[in-house]
């Protein structure tokens, strides 16, 4: 077929080239076979050569051929293909403007360049199409694969890197697309068949998951040129738009692409109107259908704010188009919308000088930001929270909403979502970052600036408000007010005749004269007389102005009247010359003060309204430190140190309530999260040891100071955390030898200091020796000299700090058995013991309160360093016995008369304490050091008798029998070892002939006789004293127990009953099965009506429970009790407890149906309301489906034991609260008889509507039958009795009963449930008085399952006495096993 002759029509598919569908339209003639392929390009080749691009007229079967074979033939044919048509179509588009440009171009020429510009673009594209599906094969197969050599085995299926090739192929697109080629078309009107195919091509390209990876970026530039100069020259826009929505639906690594190239349209090619087309498609969207899918409406949201982050200043015009979705349920086109809001804000709308429209603009925005903060959906507030983030960040927020948005982010942080609650505390620090007020945001420093400038402001006004007042009013404003009479005057005289009137006017008087006494006449309400004045005037000046062409109306009248007062005062008679003059003159010299009082007055009221928004912000941010105080010890780390962050840009803004969240954050260096323990550390790093200073003594000086304000008033568990942080920071070198330099001047007094600053010195030094032992042990005789060397009055407290500061240079763990060398001790000679010794003894005789946790830090520290200490605390006790005998003896003396010899009490006391000291670090010393020694020198002894044995006797036997034979005799030697120290503490510490027994009669004599030895500070000494002696032997402890426990009780001193509960759970540890029996009067404590007692027995029974030291029985709901403490550190406490307690297995899960009992028991019960608060928090650890439906089961079977309406609705109430799934609701149709007629009571009927609404939240759609049966069976036993229940029955006939009848025994083919779900560990005390008969067997079985008492029998009034007798102490129960005998010990 001639070329001249045919038309080359584009095929929706390559096989229409094989058919022909109309006159002259181009057909394949044939399909060559592979083989000749090679020759007949090569053909093509020469064709080429002699006739230019046309040559594809006669040749394009044989490109055609090769798509068709494309993915068999060879690949160097390939690429031999792809550059030969790059080289054709290069060379037709340099030779088409030439021929467009030529006027006389013949239409068979034109035809053919028309032909031939279709053919070469349709084989390109096709071509390129070909080389994209092979390339996409092989990424999948090499992903498959995996490995090295992905890039190798995809050339080598191509034959070269395909990759580098696509962009110039795309560019050569281009640059055809950009000719002015519309001319080759009949009406210069290109068909659209053309447009599609090439942008067809690129629309493909960006299917590729690849596409957006860095090293294709070229490749995604230029598919974006080419479809921008499509859109500009072909008309694109309509269907580029339904493509790119159909793409962002599809595909979910466009969207970042596709905003690239829009972004691109839109800026470099103008087409703006775009953005418009594609925001108007997603805002049409149906909200249902982005409901159903959720790809591609996260699709769309990315799309959106990306496209805001790149052109929102184009998006704006259309944001009205996507306000409708701010509405719908999708919350990520919620995000989407907004996130493209605050970027608009952030980028478009800013500054001061924005114009009236786009202020209000960019209000609407910022409001609809504020009122998202309070979205249904958390994820929403969490991004909100973020966005308004980073306008603060970059300063944008308008001032005005500066207090707004600081409440609202307050407001979340009570949030319930944790996302949410970390935002708001991100914001909240932005907002201190970034304030506008003051680096100081103190309250205190605040206030006193704030009311003096008001004072001041009032001031200026006061001054200000009578200048006012004498200044001439307004006289536009006294015409208005004087006008209603001035009018109702007026009308009475033009009602009378007109009289003949005096004459009032001189014939000598001037206008001016006359009008001035007209205003003078109406300045003093006398209106008739100005009035008839002012008639008089207008006959006798009627030429003169104002009263010429005046009549007598009233309305003309009033209008001169007002032109006469409200004109400019002129005075001319001659006296009052003087006068005016200086009239005029004083204004003239005031008029600069004026302006000048108000430029003032505007600048005060600006100060003031300053200082008043940063005092609100200061109040903001001390409301927001208490409420995230709370959250430091939340269970998500990233938040906890979200928390650590803010605490720390706050102490650095200087408000003073950060040091409260400062210590608190202290305690989380003990963290398992090493997240959480780097921020502490982190944070005390920028609070602490970088402070401002000219030099490094400064720097020093600053760092030992802020330090020790740490130290103020801080408890035991404040100085151990910031101890083991000093460590860390010593250990890595971070703290200067300039700091431990400075400590050290203090320390000795070379630098000026307070005594308490000298003591905070001690203390440092002592923790930074913990990670340094040499920074105290290669000083220790200055720290000797420097606390304790004799002076009046001694220093008790610095004394104690040098006696805690020398024990960190020793190890306190216990000496490790393969220790070479023996542990660090210093010789029993030594200054530190001897000044020590001298010091308890000399202090015991005067009554310094800081003398007894001096001497307790003394026996502690010889015990720990002094060898043969048990000899050094004998002197001491002898010591200071002997001086309490002196005194005795001299009291006895000099009172011969008095019979009973008296001693002070602080006497006694300190006797007593240093005894219990002595005792307790006795038995540490024995089972610490003694026992460790002795284990560490049998490893070294059985290591020199086996480096000593005979070759032959080690090769006796096997290796793996010796290593038997010796873990045996270790573990014999070990047992022995404990035998021989628990030997010394049962049958030698206490017998007579030791230092300790002469202490136990007068122990024992105190605490036995109260009512004698009533001085609260000696009982308390006592009784702790009595805690350790007990501590040391098991015959001792056993003998005293009913003593301790009574005193448990029965003390009228709360400090005696708190320490007792920590001595008693000491002995629950040491002691357990002797404690054991007593368990129930440890519970008891904790509903001790004194708060310290109730804290103290909380944190013992805590670790009791916890570490399993003591039975969990039915009293753990005295903990529960704990719950509802009004004081909110137990409560948290408590909390805490059963938190903990939850982890451990089902141990919550076993103890509810105990628990629920005696809380709702009327007797011992609480009231309702705290009920349901205990229980909403014990039911909410209850998360296992088996547990929930055995729970479900027992507390129906409940309701038949209950006998008050109070416990119908507590347990109507805890089956509210379960979360119950489709076969707990089973279980209470299974067991409806047993609460059917309980739900009469309103409070019942809604509980377990309650669950109904529960169960239809979550119901899948072939439940809602039963849940609906089961709401038909609650009304109709609400309303008519359980004879509603037969009626419904009777009316539905036997069907749902016959469903309801096989789905339980479905259930109970299942396994039984395992031991921890079982009946068992619901068993409970059986109830004191029952007659109600038991039918049959089956009944009496399930009533034994469901037998209760909602009274306590485990613990009567009677057990809880304390007054006991020898046949009412409890006996021993079985004992608690234990591992060794050595773990009892530890």
């Amino acid at each position: 077929m001639s070329p001249q002759n045919f038309e080359f029509h584009l095929p929706l598919a390559p096989e229409e080239l094989l058919k022909s569908r109309g006159v002259n339209q181009y057909v394949v003639q044939e399909v060559l076979p592979i083989k000749q392929l090679p020759l007949q390009l090569r053909a093509f080749q020469s064709a080429f050569r002699a006739q230019g691009p046309l040559a594809m007229l006669e040749h394009f079967d044989t490109i055609y051929s090769i798509l068709h074979h494309f993915r068999s033939i060879d690949p160097g044919l390939k690429e031999d293909t792809l550059e030969f048509l790059i080289k054709v179509v290069s060379c037709h588009s340099q030779e088409l403007p030439s021929i467009l440009d030529d006027a006389t171009l013949s239409v068979p020429d034109r035809a053919a360049h028309l032909n031939t510009l279709k053919m070469n673009c349709y084989a390109l594209v096709r071509l390129l199409e070909s080389f994209e599906n092979v390339t996409s094969q092989t990424s999948l197969i090499n992903l498959d694969v995996g490995g090295r050599g992905k890039k190798a085995r995809a050339k080598a299926a191509l034959g070269f890197d395909w990759e580098e090739e696509r962009q110039p192929v795309l560019q050569l697109l281009t640059q055809l697309l950009q000719l002015d080629i519309r001319h080759l078309w009949n009406h210069s009107v290109i068909e659209e068949e053309f447009v599609s195919l090439v942008t067809g091509c690129c629309y493909r390209l960006l299917e590729n998951p690849t596409i957006g990876h860095q090293k294709n970026r070229p490749t995604r530039e230029a598919i974006a040129h080419l479809l921008g100069v499509a859109l500009v020259r072909y008309n694109h826009m309509f269907s580029a738009t339904v493509k790119i929505i159909q793409m962002l639906q599809h595909f979910e690594h466009l969207p970042s692409v596709l905003v690239a190239a829009v972004s691109l349209w839109a800026t470099d090619y103008g087409m703006k109107s775009i953005v418009g087309e594609i925001v108007r498609e997603i805002g049409q969207k149906c909200p249902q259908e982005l409901s159903r899918d959720t790809a591609g409406t996260k699709s769309f949201a990315a799309f959106l704010t990306e496209l805001a982050e790149r052109v929102p200043a184009v998006l704006m015009s259309s944001m009205c188009i996507l306000l409708d979705h701010l509405d719908e349920e999708s919350y990520v086109m919620r995000n989407a919308v907004l996130a493209a809001m605050a970027e608009m804000v952030l980028q478009v709308l800013k500054g001061d000088q924005l114009e009236e429209t786009a202020r209000e603009t960019r209000d609407q925005f910022l409001d609809i930001l504020q009122a998202h903060v309070h979205d249904v959906n958390s994820f929403v507030r969490s991004r909100v929270l973020q966005l308004f983030t980073r306008i603060v960040q970059q300063k944008v927020l308008p001032l005005t909403r500066f207090q707004a948005v600081v409440a609202l982010a307050v407001g979340r942080l009570a949030d319930k979502s944790v996302l949410v609650c970390k935002n708001a505390i991100q914001l909240l620090a932005s907002f201190l970052a970034n304030n506008p007020f003051s680096c100081r945001l103190s309250d205190a420093d605040l206030a006193g600036p704030l009311q003096k400038e008001t004072q001041k402001l009032q001031d200026m006004r006061a001054q200000r408000r009578p200048a006012a007042a004498s200044a001439a009013l307004d006289p536009e404003e006294e015409w208005e007010a004087m006008l209603p009479e001035l009018k109702s005057t007026l009308q009475q005289l033009l009602k009378l005749p007109q009289e003949e009137e005096d004459q009032q006017i001189a014939g000598t008087e001037t206008v001016e004269e006359v009008t001035g006494r007209i205003r003078q006449l109406l300045a003093k309400a006398s209106y008739k007389q100005a009035i008839i004045l002012t008639r008089e005037a207008t006959s006798h000046f009627q030429e003169s102005q104002p009263f010429s062409h005046t009549d007598l109306e009233e309305d003309s009248f009033l209008h001169l009247l007002g032109i006469i007062f409200k004109a400019p005062t002129q005075e001319s008679h001659g006296d009052n010359v003087p006068v005016l003059t200086n009239s005029k003159d004083t204004p003239s010299a005031s008029e600069p003060e004026g302006p000048q009082r108000d430029d003032e007055l505007v600048k005060q009221e600006m100060l003031v309204q300053y200082l008043q928004d940063a005092y609100s912000f200061s109040q903001k941010v001390t409301e927001a430190i208490g409420v995230i105080s709370k959250m430091m010890y939340e269970n998500t780390s990233t938040v906890v140190q979200e928390v650590i962050e803010f605490f720390v840009m706050v102490f650095q803004f200087g408000v003073p309530q950060a040091l409260f969240g400062v210590r608190r954050m202290l305690p989380l260096i003990w963290s398992k999260e090493p997240g959480v323990r780097d921020a502490v550390l982190n944070a005390y790093r920028q609070l602490y040891l970088n402070p401002k200073g000219d030099s490094a003594r400064a720097t020093a000086q600053a760092l030992i100071q802020n330090l020790s304000l740490l130290l103020v008033d801080a408890s035991v568990g404040t100085i151990q955390c910031l101890e083991e942080i000093l460590c860390e920071f010593v250990q890595k070198g971070e703290i200067k030898p300039a700091v431990t330099q400075l400590l050290w001047e203090r320390a000795t007094e070379k630098v000026p200091c307070s005594p308490l600053e000298r003591c905070s010195s001690v203390m440092l030094l002592g923790m930074m020796a913990r990670g340094k032992p040499e920074i105290v042990g290669s000083n220790l005789d200055t720290l000797v000299k420097v606390g304790l060397e004799e002076k009046f009055p001694q220093d008790y407290r610095l004394a104690q700090q040098v006696c805690l500061a020398i024990a960190n240079i020793s190890d306190r763990r216990k000496p490790s058995l393969g220790e070479r060398q023996p542990p660090f001790r210093l010789p029993r000679e030594h200054r530190l013991f001897e000044r020590l010794g001298e010091m308890v003894t000399k202090g015991f005789a005067h009554p310094d309160p800081l003398w007894i946790p001096f001497k307790e830090a003394a026996v502690t520290l010889t015990y720990q360093l002094a060898e043969s200490p048990e000899v050094i605390c004998a002197q001491m006790l002898q010591g200071c016995a002997k001086q309490a005998l002196e005194k005795l003896e001299k009291n006895t003396t000099e009172d011969p008369k008095d019979r009973v010899p008296m001693l002070p009490t602080f006497l006694l006391m300190n006797l007593l304490s240093l005894a219990g000291d002595v005792a307790l670090q006795q038995l540490v010393h024995l089972e610490h050091a003694v026992s460790g020694e002795l284990g560490r020198r049998r490893v070294l002894q059985e290591e020199r008798e086996h480096r000593t044995k005979d070759p032959k006797e080690k090769s006796t036997g096997s290796e793996t029998t010796m290593e038997e034979e010796m873990g045996l005799v270790g573990a014999t030697a070990d047992d022995t070892e404990a035998e021989l120290i628990r030997g010394i503490c049962e049958r030698e510490l206490l017998d007579g002939s030791q230092v300790l027994a002469a202490f136990v009669p007068l122990l024992l004599k105190v605490c036995n006789n109260p009512g004698l030895y009533s001085n609260p500070d000696l009982c308390a000494a006592a009784s702790l004293a009595l805690g350790k002696f007990c501590m040391i032997s098991a015959p001792f402890c056993d003998s005293q127990l009913r003593l301790l426990f009574t005193m448990l009780e029965k003390s009228s001193l709360p400090t005696v009953r708190s320490n007792l509960m920590v001595a008693t759970g000491d002995l629950a540890i040491r002691f357990p099965n002797l404690v054991d029996p007593w368990t129930p009067h440890l519970y008891a404590r904790l509903r001790d009506p004194a708060q310290q007692v109730r804290r103290t027995a909380g944190l013992v029974m805590t670790h009791l429970i916890l570490k399993d030291m003591v039975k969990v029985k039915g009293q753990v709901s005295e903990m529960a009790v704990l719950l509802i403490d009004p004081v909110p550190h137990i409560a948290a406490l408590a909390k805490n407890f059963f938190n903990e307690l939850s982890h451990k297995g089902n141990a919550i899960y076993n103890l509810l149906p105990d628990i629920i009992s005696r809380l709702s028991d009327p007797e011992g019960g609480v009231e309702e309301e705290p009920f349901h608060t205990i229980m909403k928090q014990l039911l909410s650890y209850i998360t296992k489906d088996k547990q929930t439906e055995s729970l479900v089961e027992k507390l129906c079977q409940r309701f038949r034991t209950a006998r008050t309406e109070r416990q119908y609705r507590d347990l109507a109430y805890c089956v509210s609260q379960l979360p119950l799934t489709e076969r707990g609701l089973h279980k209470m149709l299974d067991n409806f008889d047993c609460f059917g007629d309980k739900l009469s009571d309103d409070s019942v009927f809604a509980a377990f509507l309650s669950v109904v609404g529960k169960l239809r939240r979550w119901a899948k759609p072939e439940g809602k039958s039963t849940i609906d049966e089961f709401e038909q069976k609650l009304r109709a036993c609400h309303t008519r009795g359980m004879d509603g229940v037969e009626e419904l029955e009777a009316g539905q006939g036997g069907s749902q009963r016959a469903l309801s009848a096989k789905k339980p025994s479905a259930v109970s083919r299942q396994k039984p449930l395992t031991s921890v779900d079982s009946d068992s560990d619901f068993v409970t005390p059986k109830p004191r008085r029952t007659n109600r008969p038991q039918p049959n067997t089956q009944q009496r079985k399930s009533k034994k399952k469901a037998r209760v008492t909602f009274s306590s029998d485990e613990a009567s009034e009677d057990e809880l006495s304390a007054e006991m007798t020898e046949e009412e102490t409890p006996k021993r129960t079985t004992p608690i096993r234990r591992a060794s005998a050595r773990r009892q010990r530890s």
